[in-house]
């Protein structure tokens, strides 16, 4: 899991990408708290080949990315 509340762009995509690079995990949870940040990862994940689900609540964002 990436927990990247309270951070701004480009720190959740730059996780993100160190997760996936040293782990290539088939399955992770990214947890963020702005919309910018939903959009960045999203495009970030699909480049790398991964489908993401987003579930907003209470102003937090939970992705998780699955390895197409």
């Amino acid at each position: 899991m990436v927990d990247a509340r309270g951070l701004s762009c480009p720190m959740p995509v730059v996780m993100v990408q160190k997760e996936v690079n040293a782990n290539k995990p088939s399955e992770l949870e990214v947890l963020v708290d702005a919309k910018v940040c939903v959009e960045n990862v999203t495009r970030y994940a699909s480049s790398q080949g991964y489908d993401v689900k987003v579930v907003e609540k209470d102003g937090e964002f939970s992705m998780t990315l699955k390895k197409k």
